[in-house]
């Protein structure tokens, strides 16, 4: 099943600078996004434990001049008790704040032009323990202020020998000078949803 170091292990390079833009820069240049949580009382109240902010930072080379991008995700985990697995953290879910880098008005971040299919891809990319993902369904959610689009998609996720079914649910919106992007994954038999939709409608960013 995704433990917290799966996702963090999800997050994308996000960085996709082309020569065109590397004029703009002076020496090295560090473009760090800001935090994003959801509100404390809601992830209680869903049951779900705060695991903390950290850093994921990415750096890339061009043309001699170093450019670092300081990515936040938060994680959130609950225990959840299903046969034949028991009781475990089978419950994640993830806040992901990435800066949009934003250089004469374009933005050289591809998660800018990524759909959830495929941020829900560069999930399963990185977890070779979730397999067989398709979409379910979709709604509009309204995080951060902004009315997105929540996809559902149902897979299966191996956890201690088993195979379970899994719910995602995956939005993705801009929010100031960053993209945040939100990931739920839970046993399907559990239903989730609700849970994970109102922690995402509760996000704060910055937090």
């Amino acid at each position: 099943m995704t433990t917290r170091r799966r996702v963090l292990a999800a997050v994308p390079g996000v960085l996709a600078l082309t020569s065109g833009c590397t004029e703009l820069l002076g020496e090295a240049k560090t473009f760090e996004a800001k935090p994003v949580e959801t509100e404390a009382s809601v992830a209680s109240d869903a049951g779900y434990e705060f695991n903390g902010v950290e850093d994921r930072t990415v750096e890339r080379e061009f043309a001699s001049q170093t450019v670092r991008v300081v990515n936040k995700v938060a994680t959130y985990e609950k225990s959840l008790s299903i046969p034949l697995v028991g009781s475990a953290r089978l419950g994640v879910f993830a806040a992901i704040s990435t800066p949009a880098i934003e250089l004469a008005g374009k933005t050289f971040n591809p998660v800018g032009d990524y759909d959830n299919d495929r941020l829900v891809g560069m999930l399963q990319s990185n977890y070779e323990g979730i397999s067989d993902v398709r979409e379910d369904s979709s709604q509009t959610v309204a995080v951060l202020g902004t009315d997105t689009t929540v996809t559902k998609y149902i897979g299966k996720a191996a956890f201690s020998g088993q195979q379970i079914d899994v719910d995602i649910h995956v939005s993705k919106v801009r929010d100031g000078a960053d993209f945040v992007v939100c990931f739920g994954v839970s046993p399907t038999q559990l239903n989730e949803q609700e849970n994970v939709l109102s922690m995402m409608s509760a996000a704060i960013h910055p937090a």
